[in-house]
């Protein structure tokens, strides 16, 4: 225990010249994998001898291995003893070595192609640079710091520990000059509503001794908490076993807090062109990472109001206390180059670039770490805008700090800023570029949620005003809107009190969609069936009050739920796309199946729905991308929500109907004329199908049952000449397998009982043999079709039980259909679904994706699948 974990980055040609491009030390002690851990690069606590001894094993290793490109080498180091053990070896690109590209600018698969092609080290320029040789080993004069991003919030039961096995989503990257600027910039960046290691919201811990012992994704803000609570760095090292160089480095930045807090803002004269002692103490917080938020907290504590940073801000400008640019050149300085890999930190004293102040940028705000329900999807988003941007004569510029991610490879953009997507650092860059204007409609909710105050700060947003998407975002503006147009949407009312909840549901009737504005567990938003459900959910889960209003709405069964992604110039239609979940509502439309073109609505319901978004787009004067999602039962069309951005299906419906929908909304947002395309859906001779991606195997715990609050992680497309062609396609994508024999069915209450007929008696048609729970049974012999029974999980008595057959992998598909909220039903569907997946047995849990699926695998077979590219589909 207390051993480091250490990597090195190899990369060897044909010739046998070998280099190391990046060292990178885990935070964390060994047994954390190194996914789940900070890592920071170059590594900041080997002594000389020690990297040396390190790198020199590396190169030995890539040699006799014989690997010619690049190879990932992870030791476990006891720095006691100095004894070490390689942990493993991976001959191909990695997770680190994606990381390590873009902490050093080293484009590692760049330069692994060539190697592989035959070319030697001293062939090849180094691209960042343009001028000298890629035979070098970069130099930092920089520290980066990467932290991963965990959703465990989003899972019921999930495990929160973190150990061997990887449950984050996501990562992010920070650099800085110092460790304490690193990691404070990095601890912002998580979007976790965290302001960095210190000043933020109180956690509850109820033993520090246990959660320091015992890692989860919240173990750095309690070592802030140990440090404030008076533990040494001695104490927290033997608890944790992370180096002390890294927690006194922590500790300073608790000091600097405690001194910053230890101040009277009314003792302060902020109109004065300086403050003695405290103006040290500003430059000395900055310098460590502080944000502006952070320092007007320590002063202000509890009063703080949304002016007080801005207080701060327009104080340290007025004594010159600004960060300046630095860029990444690999050679840390010591050979004259131009890059546009920057970086913007206060430890240093002037700017590595010139600015010309012409107008002729475009900034593109990026999507940040990923994380669930923001993803892939807006960083194709993000590029397909730096694409048009450069491609319409402007230089483009970029501000993310992603690692994984194509927008931030340096050479996707005129200048690439790797840094924060805050309000202070956003600004401080558009200060510097004095840009033509920003997009904030192709990098997800980060951006959309700046756009009100950079619009208040005069900055020129592209695209639909702010205004305009702070009416569609405010669900107060947005619904007294459709009432003003006589546009349908769910009953709802925002309330503060239980009794105001209990008037509501004798109105409306269950079940009830209820979203809480503050959750102290779980999930953010529940369906509730009846009245124990929703008191259970309401006293348990979360807090009703005055300060925190839950939003209430009406659930309508047995509704469809369809999507509209599309863009418009100054309020009019330009091109359109309507997709159709295959599930109905109260399924995530991120975990959703989603086929386009829609198969199965009304051409009335089409006609509503662009009738519908025509005068939204006109009401709200839209110009750039957007998404509306309809409920549709019946022909009847209610509005659930409108985003005045580009949603995660674009690259979707973009690459089935062959029209770019970001290269049309970038050339709106920049006033360029554009023409509507001649294509519909209705032409189309295919269909797409997108199916969601889940990592329950990893989730030890978590309930493997779909919501409303969204728990996929990525994503298949799939085209097919029909639907059944591009279901099956998708299903075995994302995993499933075409059942051999057995399936279990439990299926739910009545209405999926009755969804599940006409699949269960195709498979019995197809020779299946089908076992089912209780009521299904019971339901399936009444109708003529024969299943075997087995028992519930907690039932004793009986031979066959469920889990047992799950267990011995008797099954080949088990089908689970939630049917309500009670006691029982919770605990013995959850042993069913978990069993499912830690056995490794295809599980689904909506009834009509189980029945699509099913119809899908009876009717054609896997052979049946035709094979074609992209290209083929017109």
């Amino acid at each position: 225990k207390g051993w480091k974990e250490i990597e090195y980055e190899v990369v060897r040609d044909r010739y046998d010249n070998c280099i190391t491009v990046c060292n990178m030390e885990n935070f964390d002690p060994l047994g954390i994998h190194t996914g789940e851990s900070i890592v920071v690069a170059p590594s900041q606590t080997l002594t000389n001898s020690e990297y040396h001894k390190l790198r020199e094993l590396a190169i030995r290793i890539i040699r006799h291995i014989g690997v010619v490109g690049e190879c990932n080498v992870q030791y476990a180091f006891d720095p006691e003893s100095d004894d070490y053990r390689v942990i493993e070896v991976n001959a191909r690109l990695s997770r680190s070595s994606a990381l390590a590209s873009k902490a050093t600018g080293y484009p590692l698969a760049f330069v692994a192609a060539k190697l592989g092609l035959g070319y030697g080290l001293f062939d090849l320029k180094n691209s960042v640079t343009r001028s000298t040789s890629a035979f070098f080993e970069p130099a930092l004069d920089y520290i980066v710091v990467k932290i991963p991003r965990w959703d465990l919030g989003k899972f019921n039961g999930v495990s929160k520990e973190i150990g061997s096995s990887m449950k984050s989503v996501g990562e992010i990257m920070a650099i800085g000059r110092t460790f304490e600027e690193a990691i404070q910039k990095g601890l912002r960046m998580i979007g976790l509503g965290m302001h960095g290691f210190v000043e933020n919201k109180e956690l509850k811990i109820d033993d520090i001794d246990k959660a320091l012992r015992e890692p989860t994704d919240q173990r750095i803000f309690v070592i802030s908490k140990a440090f404030r609570k008076g533990y040494t760095v001695d104490q927290i090292h033997t608890l944790t076993k992370i180096d002390k160089w890294f927690l006194r480095k922590l500790y300073q930045i608790v000091l600097t807090a405690e001194s910053l807090e230890a101040y009277e803002p009314g003792n302060l004269d902020f109109m004065a062109k300086g403050n003695n002692g405290f103006d040290e103490l500003l430059r000395l917080a900055k310098q460590q990472g502080f944000s502006d938020f952070q320092i007007a907290r320590a002063l202000w504590k509890e009063q703080i109001s949304d002016a007080s940073p801005l207080i701060i801000r327009s104080y340290r400008k007025k004594m010159g206390l600004l960060p300046v640019v630095k860029q990444i050149d690999t050679l840390a300085a010591e050979y004259p180059a131009q890059t546009n890999y920057l970086y913007l930190t206060y430890n240093g004293t002037e700017n590595d670039l010139h600015y010309l102040g012409d107008r002729r940028s475009v900034i593109v705000l990026g999507s940040g770490a990923y994380r669930i329900g923001s993803s892939v999807e807006f960083d194709w988003c993000s590029v397909n805008a730096l694409h048009t941007v450069r491609s319409e004569g402007y230089r483009s510029v970029m501000i993310n700090y992603n690692p994984e991610t194509v927008s931030t490879d340096y050479d996707m953009c005129d200048r690439l800023y790797f840094d924060e997507l805050t309000y202070e650092r956003v600004m401080d860059i558009i200060e510097l570029e004095n840009p033509h204007g920003v997009i904030v409609s192709v990098g997800g909710q980060i951006p959309n949620n700046l756009a009100m105050k950079l619009d208040n700060a005069g900055v020129n947003i592209l695209g639909t005003s702010a205004q305009s998407i702070d009416n569609a975002e405010d669900r107060h503006k947005f619904s007294s809107m459709l009432d003003r147009f006589g546009i349908d949407q769910p009953r709802w009312k925002e309330l503060t009190a239980l009794n105001e909840i209990l008037r509501f549901v004798d109105e409306v009737g269950f079940p009830l969609l209820v979203r809480p504005s503050y959750v102290l567990s779980g999930s953010a938003m529940n369906v509730c069936s009846n009245q124990d459900e929703l008191e259970r959910f309401l006293t348990l889960a979360t807090e009703v009050s005055r300060k925190y209003p839950v939003v209430v709405s009406e659930f309508i069964e047995e509704a469809k739920e369809i999507e509209m992604d599309a863009v418009a110039q100054n309020g009019e239609l330009v091109v359109y796309a309507i997709s159709e979940h295959v599930e109905f509502a109260g399924v995530h439309s991120g975990d959703a199946t989603i086929q386009f073109p829609p198969q199965k609505i009304y051409v009335e319901t089409v006609r509503r729905i662009k009738q519908i978004t025509q005068e939204i787009a006109k009401a709200l004067n839209i110009s750039g991308p957007f998404n509306i999602q309809f409920l549709a039962k019946d022909n009847d069309i209610k509005v659930i929500e409108c985003n005045l951005r580009a949603s995660r299906s674009f690259p979707f419906v973009s690459k089935i109907l062959k029209i770019n929908f970001i290269e049309l909304a970038t050339k709106v947002m920049l006033e360029i004329p554009v023409k509507k395309p001649e294509k519909s859906a209705f032409d189309l001779d295919y269909v797409g199908i997108k199916a969601p991606q889940f990592s329950f195997t990893r989730l030890q715990k978590a309930d493997p049952v779909l919501g409303v609050d969204m728990a996929s992680t990525g994503e298949v497309g799939a085209i097919g000449t029909h639907f059944d062609d591009a279901l099956l396609t998708a299903m075995l994508a994302v995993g499933y397998r075409i059942p051999k024999k057995n399936i279990m069915v439990s299926s739910g209450g009545t209405k999926s009982k009755v969804d599940l007929l006409d699949a269960c008696r195709l498979l019995q048609q197809k020779g299946y043999t089908l076992f089912a729970t209780g009521g299904t049974q019971k339901f399936l012999a009444e109708n003529g079709v024969e299943s075997t029974f087995v028992a519930w999980p907690d039932d004793e008595e009986t031979a066959l039980k469920v889990n047992d057959l799950i267990a011995e992998k008797r099954f080949d598909l088990v089908i689970n259909i939630p049917k309500n909220l009670t006691e029982r039903e919770l605990t013995n569907g959850y042993r069913i679904r978990r069993g499912a997946i830690d056995y490794n047995i295809p599980l689904i849990t909506n009834a009509r994706l189980a029945s699509a699926f099913i119809k899908a695998f009876c009717r054609i077979t896997e052979e049946d699948i035709e094979i074609r590219h992209w290209g083929e589909y017109k």
